[in-house]
């Protein structure tokens, strides 16, 4: 890391089907007073305003929830992070759910339009569903999706209505009318827990993902040297680290869809370090923490804290 590090501060967690994410960020900087380290009280910051307050209004749209507040946020995230490059500081953006993660992007597409983007998704879903597929309507599994402005009505299970539908439109078109990277400059790690719709455009879409089988068979470094090679035209890399790539049974289930069979945080800590020794990485994202559900105290801020700090810190 050669450049200031500035953290963006997204406490929103309307994207996502459980409450408790917005106050994860609130969780790690707890984790750091309790390790006495002083990283978020050296670290600049922006707070970005949420519209949290949103969960008190009833559900209109079943299959793409509080969509409307959703596109707005990630409109206030994409500008955080577009102020920040401009200012050549490094914009590590920690959010309450993954929703946010398509303002990151717009973000980094809004300052260098032109750079062709590779993206490093470490997580335990491929949150590549749409208002037309996505079982649960949540928008957190929808962000590559909506970067990708794929609809995927192939495998369309809901009907969304046309307010949905124009949000869904505004959300895809945030920064840029276009697609925000290729899908062959998407790279997966840890994913294993789809739908069959997802599976299907993973497939068609020829999307690389490094399980976590196939990284311990392999070998982790042989995996992500392999991936920076495949990411290696790419201009720049945003990688982003959902908390429920780690294994909920050997970690902490204090995130909103935690998954057995998952990374342990040392193997998390090797593939970012990886992918910033590359010095392409232009931005980082935390995510899905969510305290409210960890069985075992504040473990998973703890532990997320001590990876960010281990790679960033």
């Amino acid at each position: 890391m050669k450049k200031t590090i500035r953290i963006i501060k997204n406490r929103s967690d309307i994207g996502a089907g459980t409450r408790g994410a917005d106050i994860g960020i609130d969780a790690m900087e707890i984790a750091a007073i309790n390790g006495e380290n002083d990283f978020f009280n050296r670290t600049a910051f922006t707070d970005v305003k949420t519209h949290n307050e949103s969960i008190y209004d009833k559900v209109q749209n079943s299959s793409a929830k509080r969509i409307n507040f959703v596109v707005e946020q990630c409109q206030r995230v994409a500008e955080a992070v577009k102020k920040t490059l401009e200012k050549e500081e490094f914009p590590l953006v920690l959010s309450g759910d993954h929703s946010s993660a398509l303002g990151t992007i717009a973000g980094i597409k809004t300052k260098n339009p032109s750079q062709r983007l590779g993206i490093v998704w470490i997580d335990a879903h491929a949150d590549l569903h749409t208002p037309y597929t996505s079982p649960s309507g949540n928008i957190h599994g929808m962000p590559l999706a909506a970067a990708m402005q794929v609809d995927h009505i192939k495998m369309k299970s809901n009907n969304p209505d046309k307010e949905a539908l124009s949000a869904w439109e505004a959300l895809k078109t945030i920064g840029t009318n276009n697609p925000k990277f290729a899908p062959h400059d998407l790279v997966y790690f840890g994913v294993r827990d789809t739908e069959t719709a997802e599976d299907i455009l993973i497939d068609n879409l020829n999307i690389k993902n490094y399980s976590v089988p196939e990284i311990r068979f392999r070998g982790i470094e042989k995996c992500t040297r392999e991936a920076i090679e495949k990411l290696a035209d790419c201009d720049a890399i945003y990688i982003t680290f959902d908390v429920d790539s780690l294994d909920c049974d050997l970690v902490s289930r204090g995130t909103g869809t935690p998954v057995s069979l998952g990374f342990t945080p040392n193997e998390v800590k090797t593939i970012i370090s990886a992918f910033l020794k590359t010095d392409k990485v232009v931005a980082a994202e935390f995510t899905e923490i969510n305290p409210l559900l960890d069985n075992k105290g504040n473990f998973m801020a703890e532990t997320a804290f001590d990876i960010l700090y281990h790679c960033f810190g």
